[in-house]
């Protein structure tokens, strides 16, 4: 194969990776984190469901604590051989809400054709006796369209809230007036009009991999691209 044959077997191939990379979506998540400055050391877990409906052997909870489990490992957390030797659980839920109506206002430009018409334009013209006369025409100048403003339009849609929460607690017995002693805690949510919740999951764990034991103080806006690596790290899994 002579390097002209190769260069036109790359060249589609490069041609489509860009256009793939140019259609990824992005995707905004809200993310909250709250944390507790006292208890720093804890480095083990064991992932538990805070959702008694929820069964643990359920294969979805499973994939869902296979993509929380990875993002734990981007902070060196790690999973406990058994519940007794962890140092903290991690509770886990997550879920979609019934569909709502909101409302989307659209911007569309409204155009209207300017000007044209016709008018009289007069030139200089020598004559066959070499004198110069004046020659009036009448010439038609077509109209042109121009945006003269927008006209916004409000349109209902049916959106979805999608979340997933972890909240990690010490694993000892605790006093039973106060609980037990909370150690992090993460919320990221996503309203929009999917209600494919298996699909946002790993976004949405990938939204957490930077906030795992941080405090956001306030409701952060993260925004993903389903080709970062952040989910491709969340997907990979451990």
């Amino acid at each position: 194969m002579n390097g002209i044959q190769q260069l036109s077997r790359i060249i589609p191939i490069t041609v489509v990776s860009i256009l793939l990379g140019g259609c990824a979506s992005t995707y905004s998540f809200k993310v909250d984190a709250i944390n507790n400055p006292e208890a720093t050391e804890h480095q083990s877990y064991k992932i538990v469901s805070s959702n008694p409906e929820v069964n643990e052997e359920d294969l979805q909870f499973k994939e869902v604590a296979e993509y929380v489990k990875t993002s734990l490992s981007s902070k060196g957390l790690y999973e406990a051989p058994d519940l007794e030797s962890a140092d903290m659980v991690v509770d886990i839920s997550y879920g979609i809400g019934e569909p709502q109506v909101d409302f989307k206002t659209y911007s569309t430009p409204v155009y209207a054709q300017v000007g044209g018409g016709y008018r009289t334009v007069s030139s200089p013209v020598v004559g066959s006796d070499g004198k110069v006369r004046m020659v009036t025409t009448t010439i038609y100048i077509p109209p042109r369209k121009e945006i003269i403003g927008m006209e916004e339009q409000i349109v209902p849609i049916t959106t979805y809230e999608k979340f997933l929460r972890m909240t990690s607690r010490e694993n000892q017995d605790a006093d039973e007036s106060e609980g037990p002693v909370q150690v992090w805690s993460i919320y990221v949510k996503n309203k929009d009009e999917s209600e494919d919740l298996r699909k946002y999951l790993p976004l949405m764990a990938a939204a957490s991999v930077d906030y795992v034991g941080e405090n956001t103080e306030q409701q952060q806006e993260v925004k993903i691209k389903d080709t970062d690596e952040s989910v491709a790290f969340i997907k990979e899994g451990m």
